[in-house]
């Protein structure tokens, strides 16, 4: 597999959250490592940002979506 590093706007565009917000989750390692490519720059891969989106989106199926949908069938079965 080929792999491909992105750097922070792109990053950022993928996963919708803001510069502070993405440094925080890297400081409490809720986030992919970024990557030095050069003196003062970084980039990520993106196959682990790709996912780590797949995970939210896991996160989502098994943690939030799914329980409030039976809540809601339950509520309207009747």
């Amino acid at each position: 597999m080929k792999k491909r590093l992105i750097r922070l706007p792109e990053v950022l565009s993928k996963t919708g959250l803001t510069q502070s917000g993405l440094y925080d989750k890297m400081a409490r390692k809720q986030f992919p490592r970024s990557v030095p490519i050069g003196r003062y720059a970084v980039a990520w891969l993106e196959s682990e940002i790709d996912g780590w989106i797949e995970a939210r989106v896991e996160e989502r199926e098994t943690q939030g979506v799914k329980p409030l949908r039976r809540k809601f069938e339950k509520k309207h079965a009747a």
